[in-house]
């Protein structure tokens, strides 16, 4: 478990329990990472969209993620979760079912543009999602077997959401998962801290802005 991590989120007793169960160990640092940025679109980062919040700090964390990338030669993957209208409208997608606030992310509507305050590049990538995941239903696993990746740097909103399903299932796809803390946000604190925390514990390092920005600087 990384110095800030909190110790004790769940009490002590869980502490114990989960370092009895041998979770927590560090995962290694590859030579052929990259950076996949999770939903930092406007309708998950502005407080006036139903679905959103006031994620200007992961937003700015996260410019300096791309730019530590770009500076390593790192290959920078941006996600969104768009619908069309007959997904947006239709009974055909079993999450809207569960989070019908999702519905209103619509193909070319605001909510889905990336927040303007991001270093996104036409020669990014882009991985279209309909769910949590941006593995599930999607060539993201294929893009980064052709690139050679052997670990995952996670970020992005939220952190209890659509950040952990992807990390979970960066693991599963047999990368090396790197999660960072600063770089990502949600839109409350508990279940922020509490999905870092099973991250640290079962999947990933969840590691500082810091950590991270040199990691992808000199690989």
């Amino acid at each position: 478990m990384t110095d800030d991590q909190p110790r004790g989120l769940h009490g002590a007793d869980t502490d114990a329990v989960y370092d009895r169960a041998g979770f927590g160990a560090a995962v290694p640092r590859g030579s052929r990472p990259a950076l996949v940025v999770v939903d930092l679109t406007r309708g998950f980062t502005e407080p006036g969209f139903p679905s959103g919040a006031d994620l200007t700090a992961a937003v700015s964390a996260t410019n300096a993620l791309v730019a530590a990338a770009r500076d390593g030669g790192v290959p920078v993957i941006w996600t969104v979760i768009s619908y069309t209208p007959a997904e947006a409208d239709g009974d055909c997608v079993a999450w809207l079912r569960k989070a019908p606030g999702m519905r209103a992310l619509r193909e070319g509507s605001a909510e889905v543009a990336f927040d303007p305050r991001l270093d996104v590049r036409a020669d990014d990538h882009v991985i279209v999602k309909k769910g949590a995941s941006a593995f599930h239903g999607t060539g993201l696993a294929a893009l980064l077997s052709g690139m050679h990746t052997d670990t995952a740097v996670v970020c992005g909103a939220t952190t209890s959401g659509c950040v952990r399903a992807t990390a979970v299932d960066a693991v599963q796809s047999g990368l090396d998962t790197l999660v960072v803390r600063e770089a990502c946000g949600d839109r409350a604190s508990g279940p922020h801290e509490g999905a870092l925390f099973d991250l640290q514990a079962k999947y990933a390092d969840v590691v500082t802005l810091d950590e991270a920005v040199a990691y992808l600087t000199d690989h």
